[in-house]
């Protein structure tokens, strides 16, 4: 198979150039850097407020915290991809730097693992459950009000798209 023209060095020696893996990305990993350090200390802050997940508790801060990033996530995305545009680096900022940092889903598998270790098999699986159904759920209900709020006609506008009087 031969190479597309101009991907050879001009050394001679046949080797194909490649592009640098991060060429044009420091942008985006800046920002995903800077928002995780934000998400990441949201979520030390739940913590330090309120405190669970010790032995014999059930880590309700990590359930909170996860679901409401969830939350978060489902409104941020159905705005950022149907209502208003925004600049290209807010989506890996607030989605996966900050949205990514506050959300703990590692915390919740360690939970679990604890739970189960503990003895405590009936917290462990319901833990298990109400995670994953809280936070599916709140995704959607998040996405679906979002979604009605964007497209409902505005109040009081006049034209055609709002509805009011002309």
């Amino acid at each position: 198979m031969r190479p597309k023209a101009g991907s050879r060095s001009g050394s001679g020696d046949g080797a194909v150039r490649r592009p640098p893996v991060l060429r044009g990305q420091w942008p985006a990993v800046g920002v995903v850097a800077a928002g995780g350090a934000l998400g990441a200390s949201a979520r030390y802050g739940a913590g330090l407020w309120w405190p669970t997940g010790g032995a014999e508790q059930f880590p309700w801060t990590t359930l909170l915290v996860n679901v409401a990033g969830c939350a978060v996530i489902g409104v941020f995305l159905v705005a950022v991809t149907e209502g208003r545009p925004v600049h290209p680096l807010v989506r890996p900022f607030f989605g996966t730097g900050v949205l990514g940092g506050f959300t703990t889903f590692s915390t919740y598998a360690v939970d679990v693992h604890r739970l189960f270790d503990e003895g405590r098999p009936g917290p462990a699986v319901a833990y298990l459950g109400l995670t994953l159904l809280a936070a599916l759920g709140a995704v959607a209900v998040a996405a679906g009000l979002t979604r009605w709020l964007i497209r409902r006609p505005a109040r009081g506008r006049s034209g055609p798209a709002g509805g009011g009087a002309r």
